[in-house]
């Protein structure tokens, strides 16, 4: 079975203020599913919701990973 394709993608917006939520990355997939699949720090790594689309969860989580992992080592 192949996995589910993001044909979707909404983050949320960005923080005002140190007590505002971290910006969350919702997702829709080819068959019909939404989750919302990560948070993150916007001060260390950015998105473009432009970058999920036509990748799964896996792929897309390591997107995540390869950003987060950049940031910590530079």
């Amino acid at each position: 079975m192949n996995d589910p394709i993001i044909t979707e993608c909404f983050i949320t917006r960005m923080p005002e203020s140190i007590f505002d939520p971290m910006p969350e990355v919702h997702v829709t997939y080819d068959n019909g599913k939404k989750e919302m699949l990560f948070k993150y720090y916007p001060d260390e790594i950015s998105f473009n919701k432009k970058e999920f689309i036509g990748l799964t969860a896996i792929q897309a989580l390591e997107l995540y990973h390869k950003k987060d992992k950049a940031y910590l080592q530079s």
